[in-house]
């Protein structure tokens, strides 16, 4: 069998340093690819024995026409023989324009008559059968090269047949990641934002875990995101998902959703073989 990551996103996105760090981890890479060619890439490399995971780059490059064709073709992969796992990477628009700016580089659809915001949008458009297939996408826009390729070594390049659970936290008031997939508010819990002694501090300090726990509806939200995560998150698993991102935001990002993302990923780390958390307003976001 082949295990076969696809990787794809808007331009400016991340897909080359994703690429490379598979390639260092011993995938037989190719950036680029015609959709078209995806199914006698996969005839010419199933025969061969030192091959057993491959990644490809599918972009807006390629023909128009094609990229619509991408669900059927990976329809028509006998899953004894491939596993498929399709990665989308993308960021705010913002961002990519920023990128873009800085490294001053052409967009791939930019053109006279349509100018660099216009060409992303339709980038979009044009990725959709890619991304609506995406078993995980990546928000990259946060994210450092060094950060980006941790976060593909960690999350991406495990073995794919294991079940990934990522709790994270943020805030209302910079977007909801665009990578959630399930995504919890806590807004109208008691702040503690509004005592002057734990205005400061975090989630993660004493004062703050102390306060909320007292607070009868942080438990009882606490119990009741319990309940519903034991009832359906094994069903995500059992439906072959292999990532699952658990989005829990406040206002700040800095209190409520910083102690209930640590205390579910207390409760789950030893259920799953891969649990993490981030805390994307704080310390840079990393994982752990």
């Amino acid at each position: 069998m082949i295990s076969l990551i696809v990787i794809s996103g808007r331009s400016g996105s991340g897909k080359s340093t994703a690429l490379n760090v598979l390639e260092d981890m011993g995938y037989y890479c190719i950036d680029n690819l015609p959709v078209t060619l995806l199914a006698p890439l996969i005839d010419r490399l199933s025969p061969d024995p030192h091959i057993d995971k491959a990644a490809v780059g599918i972009d807006a490059r390629n023909i128009a026409d094609d990229l619509v064709l991408f669900p059927t073709i990976l329809d028509g992969f006998n899953e004894q023989d491939v596993k498929t796992t399709v990665i989308f990477l993308d960021s705010t628009s913002l961002e990519l324009v920023k990128r873009f700016s800085e490294t001053r580089r052409k967009h791939p659809l930019s053109n006279q008559e349509r100018d660099l915001r216009e060409a992303l949008e339709l980038e979009s458009r044009l990725l959709d059968p890619i991304s609506d297939l995406a078993a995980l996408t990546l928000d990259t826009t946060n994210l450092t090269i060094h950060e980006l390729r941790d976060e593909i070594r960690t999350r991406v390049a495990r073995e794919i047949h294991e079940f990934a659970l990522l709790f994270q936290s943020f805030a209302y008031k910079r977007g909801v990641p665009v990578d959630a997939d399930l995504v919890f508010d806590l807004r109208c819990l008691p702040n503690p934002y509004w005592e002057p002694e734990l205005r400061t501090l975090t989630g993660l300090d004493e004062p703050v875990q102390k306060f909320l726990s007292h607070q009868s509806e942080f438990s009882e939200m606490f119990e009741d995101l319990s309940q519903y995560l034991a009832k359906w998150l094994p069903k995500f698993e059992a439906n072959n998902r292999s990532y699952l991102t658990v989005a829990i935001g406040c206002t700040g990002g800095q209190h409520r959703s910083v102690y209930m993302c640590s205390k579910l990923f207390e409760l789950y780390r030893n259920t799953f073989s891969t649990v993490q958390v981030r805390h994307r307003e704080l310390h840079g976001g990393k994982a752990s």
